[in-house]
């Protein structure tokens, strides 16, 4: 008995001290940048989604069928479409492309830019970055500038008709990436 009253005793003691309101914060609506926090756009599910949709579609259109897909700044998977008849390659080709578009958006326009520096029609991997390969079909996905994400295509014949497909998905949010 006397255990339950000390145990009641402490909380009736310490209660209020927790229940406290937190202080209001130095500045209202709290400064960011200044302090060491970075502001980012990040590409929304319903975005990646109509990307991948749109760049399938312009594929079908020019009569080929591919795998696409989009990921967001980070490399991390956002959506993914495979259509049919495509082959299995294209499931990890075309997430390289994306991951090449993101990774060298700085100094690259597409990933068959970066190809064509390279002198790589193959898709050769560059041995020291993981996931970027030479050849044509990722383009990134920029909004005001900022590479928000980025998206791969594989399974045209040719990876300039990738990097086509891949356009056309990005050209179909383009009035939301302004």
């Amino acid at each position: 008995m006397r255990l339950a009253a000390s145990i009641a005793l402490s909380l009736a003691l310490v209660a209020p001290a927790v229940a406290q309101p937190l202080p209001v914060p130095a500045s209202y609506p709290p400064v960011t940048g200044e302090k060491g926090v970075v502001s980012t756009h990040a590409l929304s599910m319903a975005m990646a989604d109509e990307i991948a949709h749109a760049a399938v579609a312009a594929c079908r259109k020019m009569g080929f069928h591919t795998t696409i897909t989009v990921l967001d700044a980070s490399g991390a998977l956002k959506a993914f479409l495979r259509d049919d008849g495509t082959g299995p390659h294209t499931i990890s080709l075309s997430r390289d492309k994306a991951y090449t578009a993101i990774t060298l958006a700085n100094r690259f326009a597409t990933s068959g830019a970066f190809a064509t520096a390279r002198n790589s029609t193959l898709g050769s991997p560059m041995t020291n970055i993981q996931g970027v390969v030479g050849v044509a079909g990722g383009v990134p996905i920029k909004y005001r500038g900022e590479v928000i994400g980025g998206v791969g295509s594989s399974g045209a014949v040719g990876g300039d008709k990738d990097e086509l497909c891949s356009q056309a998905g990005i050209d179909a949010v383009a009035d939301q990436l302004k």
